[in-house]
């Protein structure tokens, strides 16, 4: 008998291949669709890899033939200085990408659609703790056009008219595949080249990305899940000054032992930032960069701990520790 067969978009993603391991694990036939055909060994040899887009619908519908669920990652991520002229290929990717995959999946009598999002939909909580209760307030076009496409997934109905969609808004992912703001913190404290800025007491929520693939299967398999949202976390919230500890700590180094204050800090890059405009160029380091340090992000993932039972296996420090071993960074 041929095991159920499932659709993973954006398969060579940061996570996408712990998606498809956990998976494989669980018994499933696998279908990676991804812009790239993935380096060579990523992937168990059974896995069946398709290259297309997903804003293409004739590469959606030929993918989706034989699909019984649908894990959905492909995005086009977070950038934090995103162009206006970027605007529409965010759109094009995460919400008409995301429609695409809708319909396909619904000809398709696919049973059950899980959608990658974020908490960054949410914004800064502000010193609350948000739930999937709270107002989503987006502040970025990424953050923006995966509310837009988790829209499309909740509201999208089976050919039962059953729910078709569960979305998980996943807290910062970390791994060692993982690229972005967490890679760029433990690549400078492993050169010790790093300085804090705050007090660091601003909480962020985390979800290590073995744990991410694991929520994934739990939402492709559990009847309660359709038509829900999840938020996806290790159920802790972490400050900065905790993260960067563990980091320190999981590298064999002394954590930092300075920070510099936000406020001039912030009034400082702001203004080389404006200086550097005048000049036609653009810092990597400006307002923005430091409002995204010291921001607080707490959320709370109860409900998919209640629903589901699901429980991370990755608590803060062994995760980094796994990080940094994988990543075969110097300790």
């Amino acid at each position: 008998m041929r095991s159920p067969l499932v659709l993973i978009t954006g398969a060579t993603g940061a996570i996408g291949p712990c998606v498809v391991a956990e998976l494989c694990k669980a018994g499933y036939a696998i279908r990676a669709l991804s812009l790239d055909m993935p380096p060579h060994g990523v992937f168990p040899k059974e896995v069946e890899v398709c290259t297309g887009d997903i804003t293409d619908p004739a590469t959606v519908s030929t993918s989706m033939q034989g699909v019984q669920t649908v894990v959905h990652m492909a995005a086009l991520l977070h950038n934090l200085h995103c162009q206006p002229e970027l605007h529409e290929k965010y759109e094009r990717i995460n919400v008409g990408g995301t429609a695409n995959i809708i319909k396909s999946a619904t000809l398709a009598h696919v049973e059950r659609v899980v959608f990658f999002s974020t908490i960054a939909v949410y914004g800064a909580s502000g010193g609350s703790i948000l739930t999937e209760k709270s107002q989503a307030r987006p502040d970025t076009v990424y953050a923006k056009t995966k509310l837009a496409a988790e829209q499309i997934v909740l509201s999208a109905k089976r050919w039962d008219g059953l729910p078709l969609g569960t979305v998980l808004r996943l807290g910062a992912v970390y791994g060692p595949g993982v690229k972005g703001n967490y890679q760029r913190l433990l690549i400078a404290l492993a050169r010790e080249k790093f300085i804090s800025i705050g007090d660091g007491r601003n909480r962020r929520t985390l979800i290590y990305d073995k744990d991410a693939a694991r929520a994934a299967v739990l939402a492709m398999q559990h009847p309660l899940a359709a038509g829900r949202l999840y938020n996806v976390s290790d159920g802790q919230f972490h400050s900065i000054s905790d993260i960067i500890q563990t980091i320190s700590l999981a590298l064999g180094r002394k954590p930092p032992k300075f920070s510099l204050p936000a406020a001039p800090i912030r009034f400082a890059a702001g203004l080389i930032e404006d200086i550097a405009k005048l000049f036609g160029r653009r810092m990597t380091v400006g307002r923005a960069t430091i409002d995204k340090y010291v921001e607080d992000i707490a959320v709370n993932s109860e409900r998919i701990q209640s629903e589901l039972k699901f429980r991370p296996c990755y608590d803060l420090k062994a995760g980094w520790a796994e990080t940094v071993e994988q990543m075969k960074l110097i300790r």
